[in-house]
């Protein structure tokens, strides 16, 4: 079935799209049963299970002006592929719940699987079931299941004498919402930053192999999410700011909004990078040592109290 162009959801119906969106969701050899039945049946693989789940509400999330369909199916997928990667393991199955108004054209809904589909395929993990409501609001809910091949990799594990590393990305996404957020498109490599962030999908399990005792997917904030390894670890952790190089795109919204670039790198959110606490020798190729850790509790930049911006709240 191929939904013609202007059809809402409430025109196609909740059974045809279902029927529609599962047809772009190649399964992999562990699924069972996949999407078409009360629930999915997988073979589980040998090691630990891991599962984690996350929402993205419209308006708070996400705006329809801002990223696409596909844009927003990328997004809501990295997001979750992340946080096991964060555990040192692999995806290999998500569940996809979306709630959305019944005047949302179809086509949307079509994209948002098409972009969700390509992220996963990255990974090579399937969409194996799902959920479709009504709502006032586009509302997606999304769990993923991984497993790691070691022990997981959590946030408790981070030791006095060990540095702080980072693997990817940090800031771009934030200085793409600080651009959007102004009614601007540019610079352009910011705002697609922003609209598909890039997270190292090979850099959880790489870590876990090479000694990581410690790890978080940085969602909400470098500083924010460095705070959550401090307190689990029953540590302080001190970032520097001179490991970190501010690229020309981040420079460049920072001068023409008058802001601190470094505000970005420590407080941004959503390109989820990893951060891992190593052993001083055990620090993989491909990371920045970006601070270290030591006796006593929470963050400082430079050994100081930072004071600006940590990253995102809900409430």
């Amino acid at each position: 079935m191929t939904i013609p162009d202007g059809q809402t959801l409430a025109d196609v119906g909740e059974f045809a799209l279902i029927a529609e969106l599962a047809g772009l969701f190649p399964q992999g050899e562990h699924v069972l049963v996949g999407p078409g039945d009360d629930a999915a049946v997988l073979r589980v693989r040998t090691g630990h299970v891991v599962v984690s789940t996350d929402l993205l509400v419209e308006g708070r999330h996400f705006r329809r002006d801002w990223a696409s369909a596909e844009d927003v199916g990328h997004r809501a997928a990295a997001q979750n592929l992340s946080d096991v990667n964060a555990m040192g393991g692999t995806a290999h199955s998500l569940t996809i719940g979306l709630a959305a108004p019944p005047d949302l054209p179809a086509s949307w809904a079509v994209d948002f699987a098409k972009g969700f589909a390509a992220e996963c395929a990255l990974v090579g993990a399937s969409v194996v079931g799902g959920d479709l409501a009504r709502a006032s609001e586009i509302v997606i809910a999304v769990t993923v299941i991984g497993a790691c091949t070691q022990a997981p990799v959590l946030r408790s594990g981070a030791q006095p004498g060990q540095v702080v590393a980072l693997r990817g990305r940090q800031g771009w996404a934030a200085g793409g919402l600080a651009v959007l957020g102004r009614g601007f498109r540019s610079p352009r490599v910011l705002v697609e930053a922003y609209r598909r962030p890039e997270p190292p999908y090979d850099a959880g399990p790489a870590a876990a192999a090479a000694g990581a005792t410690a790890m978080i997917d940085v969602s909400d904030g470098l500083v924010a999410d460095a705070g959550h390894v401090a307190r689990d670890s029953g540590v302080a952790i001190d970032l520097h700011r001179d490991a970190f190089d501010i690229p020309e795109p981040l420079q460049a919204v920072a001068a023409a909004t008058g802001s601190d670039p470094m505000a970005l790198v420590l407080g941004g959110g959503e390109d989820h990078p990893l951060l891992a606490a190593f052993a001083p020798a055990a620090v993989p190729d491909g990371w920045t040592v970006v601070g270290d850790v030591r006796e006593g509790e929470g963050v400082t930049v430079d050994g100081a109290e930072y004071d600006g911006p940590t990253g995102w709240v809900h409430f």
